[in-house]
C-alpha cells in the first residue's frame, strides 16, 4: 500500500474555490481502481491550509491517478498558487490501530 500525507496551503481568499475544486476531484478519484482513501480537510482556515491523507493500492494505482485527465488540469489550474508538503510512503503491514 502507497500512504500519502502532507498539508497543502492556498491563499485563503481562494480556500473556497479550491476546497470545492478538490471535491469534484475527490468525487472522482474514489471511483478509480486502486484507490483505498482520499481525504482532505481544513485545517486552519485563516492561513488556508488543509491536511489531505490518501491510500492507494501500489504505485501503479497511484501513477494511473496522477496521469489521469482530471488531475491533471487541477495541478494546471492550481499548482502556482499553491504550497505543499506532501510525502509518500510505503506500507507493507496494516492492521488496526489496536493490534500489536
Amino acid at each position: 500500500m502507497i500512504i500519502i500525507t502532507g498539508y497543502v496551503q492556498v491563499p485563503p481568499s481562494d480556500l473556497k474555490v479550491f476546497t470545492r475544486d478538490l471535491a469534484d476531484l475527490a468525487l472522482a478519484t474514489l471511483e478509480r481502481d486502486g484507490v483505498l482513501s482520499y481525504d482532505a480537510a481544513v485545517v486552519d482556515p485563516s492561513r488556508g491550509r488543509l491536511l489531505v491523507t490518501e491510500r492507494w493500492r501500489d504505485q501503479q494505482a497511484l501513477s494511473s491517478h496522477l496521469a489521469a485527465a482530471d488531475t491533471i488540469a487541477f495541478v494546471e489550474r492550481w499548482g502556482r498558487r499553491l504550497s505543499a508538503d506532501i510525502r509518500k510512503y510505503d506500507a507493507t503491514r496494516e492492521r488496526a490501530l489496536a493490534d500489536a
